[in-house]
């Protein structure tokens, strides 16, 4: 059989909302054509709201519960370790990442560490730090930055933001050029343009944006209105109820926003989505150029979202929709050649598209874990999961599109929204004795699972500490 080659798009900290496909306040031209060829999950979660663990879930199908990585741990995947990139490489192909893993620690010299990108499936590698990280490690391009006179100012804004306003949105001191997600979408480019073997190419694109800091460069920092932008969902009064992790993000990352402050960070989010859509349009054309978009597979996902002032909070680590629900598109060429623009709304969860494209190429997971090939519903719109989960040092939550829980440590549930009525997430339903059914409802349907995948993986339960 002929294998199509594979471009797997990521994002970091990317909301569900944040494409114009799915939202009306970001233009993402060139998603939007991913999807209007391909399949879009309009309803899928990450599972787990934070970077690291939702990154190892998505490489090796295994969730914090079996893997035991809760949260930013200092922690590397094994070297020996099972993942679907893997086994495309496996298949015959000649794999490529250029941009963020954070499948090991963010720290010291990437440049050093090679070769364990090369053991998790990957032949040929750039690999960089997150906005964060590459203040601090050395990579490709943070060496390219102090080369060129870059890298202290670079440091001198990030640090004078943390001291001072972390949610500030001021352009980057880089210039455009040289900016991370400009660096990771040029180096695809040019790997593509000059990719001359014979074994069919796997590309994982992996950009550092839109994570914060809210520093898009210019004119991508001045592209959007900030009193066009949405208004962030408003924490609201609750019943007595459980308490959970959340309460603790209220607590201590619950900012004191100046007027402005809201629609200045979603403007310069936006920007920074449209700066990464246009890199993704560069590398299209160079696929088209080569001829092969006929025989191109191409998926595209975040690891979490961003508040960006929802519930008066920033970043992410809580099950509220800005940090839970994440974009996730798959377009083949059957699904192009067909007219694409399906929806699918079953849950999904972003692990979901390693199986995927790893069936796409022709391959199947051979090895126990838990993500699951959306390859059924794209083909015959069966329903994907009945429901999809989440979880973050010790808690979970559970979805089916219409109900969402969240239990804390205790197995309480802390977190009860009726989506279908309360899709914005404005009324939480936890402790109201009207809704006890509902609660205990998902709280089981949550440890069903929860117990099943426990059991299947063979691995000590172990809680965060």
């Amino acid at each position: 059989m002929t294998h199509p080659n594979i471009l797997f798009i990521m994002t970091d900290q990317q909301r569900w909302d944040a494409m114009s496909c799915a939202g009306d306040w970001v233009r993402t031209p060139n998603l939007d054509r991913i999807a209007a060829e391909g399949v879009r999950f309009t309803y899928c979660v990450t599972t787990t709201p934070i970077c690291i663990p939702a990154r190892v879930t998505l490489a090796t199908g295994h969730y914090p519960h079996n893997n035991n990585v809760w949260d930013n741990i200092t922690y590397a995947m094994p070297e020996g370790v099972k993942t679907w990139m893997g086994a495309i490489r496996d298949l015959g192909y000649r794999t490529s990442m250029f941009g963020k893993t954070h499948l090991h620690p963010h720290r010291g010299d990437l440049r050093e560490r090679e070769h364990l990108i090369n053991a998790y499936g990957l032949d040929d590698v750039d690999e960089i730090g997150g906005p964060r990280a590459s203040a601090a490690v050395m990579s490709h391009m943070t060496k390219m930055w102090e080369d060129k006179g870059l890298l202290e100012s670079y440091r001198e804004d990030f640090k004078e933001r943390f001291a001072n306003k972390p949610h500030v949105a001021r352009p980057s001191v880089l210039p455009l050029e040289d900016y991370a997600d400009v660096y990771v979408g040029q180096r695809t480019k040019e790997y593509l343009e000059g990719y001359n073997r014979d074994e069919p190419w796997f590309c994982w694109m992996s950009f550092g944006g839109p994570h914060e800091p809210w520093d898009a460069p210019e004119p991508y920092a001045s592209m959007y209105d900030p009193e066009a932008m949405p208004a962030p969902v408003p924490r609201p009064d609750e019943p007595p109820r459980p308490k959970g992790v959340l309460d603790l993000m209220l607590e201590r990352l619950s900012p004191r926003f100046d007027p402005g402050d809201e629609g200045a960070m979603r403007a310069n989010y936006a920007g920074n989505v449209t700066l990464i859509d246009d890199q993704i349009g560069e590398v299209l054309s160079v696929i088209e150029a080569r001829g092969e978009m006929d025989n191109t597979v191409i998926g595209f996902t975040s690891d979490h979202g961003e508040m960006n002032g929802d519930w008066g909070l920033i970043y992410k680590m809580n099950f509220l929709d800005g940090a839970l629900r994440v974009p996730l598109l798959v377009r083949t060429p059957e699904t192009a050649a067909n007219g694409g623009g399906k929806i699918v709304d079953a849950p999904a969860e972003n692990c979901d598209l390693g199986p995927t494209l790893l069936e796409l190429a022709g391959g199947s997971i051979d090895y126990p874990q838990f993500a699951k090939s959306l390859v059924p519903a794209m083909e015959n719109g069966s329903t994907h999961r009945d429901a999809a989960i989440s979880e973050y040092r010790g808690e979970f939550m559970v979805t089916d599109g219409k109900w969402k829980a969240a239990v804390n440590k205790d197995g309480k549930v802390y977190l009860l929204f009726d989506l279908v009525n309360d899709p914005r997430e404005t009324r939480n339903l936890a402790g109201l004795s009207e809704y006890a059914h509902q609660s205990d409802a998902m709280r089981l349907r949550l440890f069903e699972r929860v117990s099943e995948t426990q059991f299947q993986s063979g691995v000590e339960w172990r809680p965060p500490v």
